[in-house]
């Protein structure tokens, strides 16, 4: 059996293979995605350079069309014009065939030219990583069975799965179908795990298309973000620079009235709002309402809860009749959404200026307070002290 220069046990084997792919995933969310994508961090030469040269040897993929590809998905999320929406093209797509997907984008020559913009353009990237992708490639299965023998073969050929199936279609197809949500973005994408080590932090997909121009993708405290814990050390190493993170809530119990910061960090921070308004308002009234109630409209309010929070909504006749009958069954119910829409408008409706949104959540507030209903009146209350701290 061929041998390399480094004879380890299975196990080492394992470990090794397991430290070069995390590398991988470390490069594609703190540079790819943080970095050139969203311009989130600032990475010193040194470390931009190094996530460049690692991606070329165990990926192939080229900055520029990588960064075109992730923007138009933002851009035309959950659309025809996504590149990769679970929601749109299937799950099992998706999943089986995030590469194919993201391959045939990055043929697309009008995508390169509208998202592809800032990327790195240097004499490097034009002879060597763009000119010969697939060099990088055959290097890096050169040194696996250089250095591990036959198994070095194994391990190179997981290390080019790994991205396909981790990033192309577990993030890409499942990041966007199951999974639990802390903010109402109008897209369907999810946070697979809390504790998001194995993919880089990317399992946090819902916080990120919250704010996608964050560096930090964990947003409660029980969520951790390895990406996150990688840039902080980069950042104290002065390897790095953060530029901006996601805005934090801040609730001034004590101010009377809303005044214009009020309107502007509601209208900001409005998919955390949205979300803040439906585990405080509409799942209180739907529990109490669901308790109150028969089997049949027990059953109906069920099927109607997603489509009384949820942002992204495939709103089809089907949809809306269960939705207008299930706020049929409850004046309560129908009161608290219609609150919910009203407060939308202060953000989606063009014709509201400054002053307009101003004296519309006013308005709102005092409206909400009169109608008796305390998870309405609370949530009025702490509207009216809304406020966001942002790191940068």
């Amino acid at each position: 059996m061929l041998t390399g220069l480094i004879h380890l046990p299975i196990w080492g084997l394992i470990i090794v293979t397991l430290i070069f792919t995390h590398i991988t995933i470390a490069s594609v969310t703190i540079f790819l995605h943080r970095h050139q994508a969203h311009r989130a961090l600032q990475l010193h030469p040194i470390m931009s350079h190094f996530f460049r040269f690692w991606l070329w040897l165990t990926t192939g993929m080229i900055t520029k069309e990588w960064v075109a590809v992730h923007r138009k998905h933002h851009a035309k999320c959950e659309t025809a014009e996504d590149p990769h929406s679970p929601q749109v093209l299937g799950l099992r797509k998706v999943l089986l065939e995030g590469a194919e997907l993201y391959s045939r984008q990055a043929k697309d020559a009008d995508t390169i030219e509208q998202y592809g913009r800032g990327t790195p353009d240097d004499w490097v990237e034009s002879n060597l990583y763009s000119r010969f992708r697939h060099l990088g490639l055959a290097t890096m299965l050169v040194v696996d069975v250089a250095l591990f023998g036959a198994l070095g073969l194994t391990m190179w050929a997981i290390q080019m799965l790994w991205i396909p199936f981790w990033a192309a279609g577990v993030i890409n197809g499942v990041g966007h179908y199951s999974g639990y949500r802390n903010f109402e973005t109008q897209d369907a994408a999810t946070n697979l795990f809390p504790i998001a080590i194995l993919i880089g932090g990317e399992e946090l997909h819902n916080n990120h298309h919250a704010y996608p121009s964050s560096a930090k993708l964990s947003s409660n405290w029980w969520e951790f973000d390895m990406g996150w814990f990688y840039i902080r050390m980069m950042e104290i190493l002065k390897l790095a620079q953060v530029k901006r993170t996601a805005p934090r809530a801040k609730i001034d119990w004590s101010k009377p009235v809303a005044d214009g910061k009020t309107v502007l960090a509601v209208v900001q921070n409005r998919v955390h709002v949205m979300a803040l308004y439906g585990r405080s308002v509409m799942l209180p009234v739907l529990r109490r309402e669901c308790r109150l109630a028969d089997a049949n409209t027990r059953h109906l309010l069920k099927r109607a809860r997603p489509l009384m929070i949820s942002e992204y909504l495939h709103q089809d006749e089907v949809a809306s009749d269960t939705l207008k009958s299930a706020l049929q069954t409850s004046q309560t119910l129908a009161t608290v959404y219609r609150f919910r829409e009203q407060l939308r408008e202060l953000w989606t409706n063009a014709s509201f200026g400054p002053e307009k949104r101003l004296e519309a959540l006013r308005e709102w507030c005092q409206q909400a307070e009169a109608t008796g209903i305390q998870c309405l009146q609370s949530f009025a209350s702490l509207l009216r002290g809304y406020s966001v701290l942002q790191r940068v």
